[in-house]
Order: C-alpha cells, then structure tokens, then sequence
C-alpha cells in the first residue's frame, strides 16, 4: 500500500519497473534484485527487493505490506516443529507418543482415501450406450414434433 496516497497496489499487477542488481547481497548464488516503480495514482516512487529465501518481496521505501497470512502462518508451523523436537529430545516417551499419533494419523488419511477411490469408482461406472440410446430417443422425439 502506498504511504503517500494509500493506493493499494497488488502483487499481480504489471508494472514498467526499472531493476537493478543489489551488490555484496546473494542468497544461495541467487542474485536478490531491487525494482523501482511508481504508485499508479500519485507517481510516488515504491521500492522493493526480490527475497528467494521466503519466495517473496521484501518492502524498502515508499509503501507498506499488508497483513500476511501465509507467512504466519509458516512460521506458527516452524515454532511448533521446532517445539516438538526440542521435546523429543528431553522425553523418550514423547518420541513414543508422537509416533503413535502420526501412525494412526496416517491410518486414518489412508482410509479416507481408500473410501474417496472406492465413492469416486462407484459413481463413475456409466453407462455410455444407455445414454446413446436415450440421445437417440430424444432424437426421434423431435423429429416426430416438427414433423407433426
């Protein structure tokens, strides 16, 4: 979002940027690079830089992210991962459980999916000359009205 005016400007949208390659920054070989553009409304010039580590950009000048769901997200998903196996490490019992549990959890996503294939292969059995037979029906139907 703009700081100047409060445009919002969307992460899909095109722009006529102009990019530059950031010195003595790189992640993992990759180069990071910086675009310029300008808000769609004031002209007011944004910046911001590319950020392979989180397959992102990252804000510099000029606006404002908004709220980020997904990153949040992730990063709740690492803490309690990182939790866990701090955890683990302290208790050989907790190893135990959390095993237990994600056996019967994957169990459980297998048998869903066992009665999701058998649903889908029950209502997929159709029978094509059946409804050949009622096209053609249906067919002889309406060549009978407008013959009549």
């Amino acid at each position: 979002r703009c700081k100047t005016c409060g445009e919002y400007i969307y992460k899909g949208k095109k722009f006529n940027a102009r990019k530059e390659t950031v010195q003595n920054e790189a992640y993992l070989g990759l180069p990071i690079f910086r675009f310029y553009i300008k808000c769609t409304r004031c002209l007011a010039e944004i910046t911001f830089k590319t950020d392979p580590e989180n397959t992102d950009y990252t804000m510099e000048h000029g606006a404002t992210r908004n709220f980020q769901a997904e990153k949040l997200l992730e990063e709740e998903e690492k803490r309690m991962q990182k939790e866990r196996e701090e955890e683990e490490l302290n208790n050989p019992m907790k190893v135990l459980e959390n095993r237990t549990k994600d056996s019967k959890l994957e169990m459980e996503v297998l048998e869903n999916l066992q009665e999701l294939k058998e649903l889908n292969q029950r209502q997929a059995n159709v029978d094509f000359e059946a409804m050949l037979k009622q096209y053609k029906e249906l067919e002889e139907e309406q060549k009978r009205r407008e013959q009549e």
